[in-house]
């Protein structure tokens, strides 16, 4: 399939060609080129759940460990970025809930069952969400369920679209928007708690 060597065509292999590879050959070094393309924006991502920057270090290794063995499961629903920021997600929402042990999906099927009551509360609007201030915001996202901050993160700073969450969760459109619309609306209850105790 490639005529080039490996180690000189790797770099302009797209992500999803580069894991198809990888899952075929188990290469490591190919594995190392989805680090360097990634390592960064994955710190980055575990720094919104963990502060300590030894801890950070030690959670993005993990995360690449875990992927290392689970990239055979993605299936190409999304962008390869799409899965694995929610392969990210769901790895950090387990790190903060270890006790619970349970997967993002369980966590938002057992939230979903609770959530008509929200039905009759008023939908926070997007514009007045994105006006909340960047420093209340991130003491409000630490402060609500690990799930929803995921789900946030993933829609809001990750640009994923309604369509991808829907793929990458298997549940349809409107389970999506009403678990978007419930973790806005906790969030900005909480965002609005600490701008009155502030």
């Amino acid at each position: 399939m490639f005529g080039v060597p490996v180690e000189k065509n790797k770099k302009s292999l797209s992500d999803e060609e580069l894991v198809a590879l990888i899952v075929e050959t188990q290469d490591a070094s190919l594995f190392g080129e989805l680090y360097d393309r990634y390592g960064k924006k994955i710190y980055n991502k575990c720094y919104s759940f963990v502060k300590d920057t030894d801890e950070i270090q030690d959670v993005t290794q993990d995360i690449f460990l875990k992927l290392f063995e689970q990239l055979h499961k993605y299936q190409g629903r999304a962008k390869f970025s799409t899965w694995l920021y929610s392969f990210t997600y769901n790895f950090l929402v387990n790190y903060k809930k270890r006790e619970s042990e349970k997967k993002l999906g369980e966590r938002w099927e057992k939230l979903n069952k609770n959530e008509k009551h929200l039905l009759q509360i008023e939908d926070v609007a997007e514009e007045d969400f994105f006006e909340l201030k960047l420093s209340g915001l991130e003491k409000a996202l630490d402060r609500i369920e690990p799930a929803d901050k995921a789900l946030l993160l993933l829609k809001y700073q990750d640009d994923v679209s309604v369509k991808d969450i829907q793929n990458l969760l298997q549940i349809n459109e409107s389970a999506v928007k009403m678990r978007l619309k419930r973790a806005r609306i906790k969030l900005v209850n909480v965002y609005q708690k600490l701008q009155e105790n502030d």
